[in-house]
């Protein structure tokens, strides 16, 4: 029989983030005058505000600003927000001009589930998933009566739940790919589930014998996805490269437009694989699907 235990953030918590966000991102004089024009007609010389998780996505946004951004004659302010949900409705609610946080598939079900219109403008880089362990043990020590976090956002967990049918510690349904549900799992071979929010998995770690985690939460958990993950995500023909993202409409932002290009540059592709050796990896181009 399978387990599951859900847990939640706190309520208390959930209010500090939006009180946090509210008090990061209160526009300067120059945003929310430019705020009041969109697309291409936005003032080309007014910040652009883009919210991110803090690595690698902050990290990256950091040195566009540091080191391009000036020569482009852009103005770039970063939001860090440790939340999976925070930088979409910010950007919806006009909060922030995009973000850049996230890869298809959670942003598609995000859309249909807050009946939002935010849209990818560029790839930008891929985190493969992995799986991890305090504990010391291997994929064939995982079975009966062993425990498994994953995140509980819905396309966070079915890439979870298939990185572990890839690597044999549990068996989808037929035909069931990374849109699982735990529904979908037809022989738990006796692992019980605990899904978790994906920020708060790796301070969990070491309360179970194994968790499925984000790229970029692992590196900020100071753990390497190529020497600590027990199991890795392929990143060859992988659907989950992160995106620099906008509120429909404001693709054509001349401060977009800029930003994208940036994010797509030599100088940012050698960023990448100097910065992060091979945990993170360039992803440049059009976002498909």
């Amino acid at each position: 029989m399978r387990t599951t235990t859900k847990f939640t953030a706190l309520a208390a918590a959930a209010a500090a983030l939006t009180l946090g966000l509210s008090a990061c991102s209160a526009p300067s004089d120059s945003t929310a005058s430019s705020s009041q024009k969109k697309g291409k007609d936005a003032d080309p010389k007014a910040a652009l505000v883009i919210a991110a998780s803090p690595t690698p996505h902050g990290e990256i946004l950091n040195y566009v600003r540091d080191h391009l951004a000036a020569k482009e004659g852009l103005k770039l302010e970063v939001k860090e927000l440790n939340d999976y949900n925070l930088p979409n409705t910010a950007t919806q609610s006009g909060d922030v001009d995009g973000n850049f946080f996230q890869h298809k598939p959670y942003l598609d079900d995000f859309n249909k589930k807050n009946k939002t219109d935010i849209v990818p403008v560029v790839n930008v880089e891929i985190e493969p998933l992995g799986l991890y362990s305090k504990k010391g043990l291997k994929l064939s020590d995982l079975g009966s009566g062993s425990t498994i976090a994953v995140p509980n956002d819905t396309t966070n967990e079915g890439r979870a739940l298939k990185l572990l049918a890839d690597n044999g510690v549990i068996k989808l349904k037929d035909g069931v790919g990374s849109g699982a549900t735990l529904h979908d799992v037809e022989d738990a071979k006796g692992v019980k589930f605990t899904e978790l929010e994906a920020a708060q998995i790796p301070s969990r770690l070491a309360d179970v014998d194994a968790a499925v985690i984000n790229g970029n939460f692992a590196i900020n958990a100071k753990l390497s996805p190529a020497k600590d993950a027990i199991a890795l995500e392929k990143a060859e023909g992988n659907p989950y490269a992160n995106f620099l993202a906008v509120k429909r409409g404001n693709e054509s932002d001349p401060r977009i437009v800029k930003l994208a290009k940036l994010l797509n540059s030599d100088e940012v592709k050698q960023f990448i694989e100097k910065k992060f050796n091979g945990a993170v990896l360039p992803a440049f181009g059009p976002v498909t699907g």
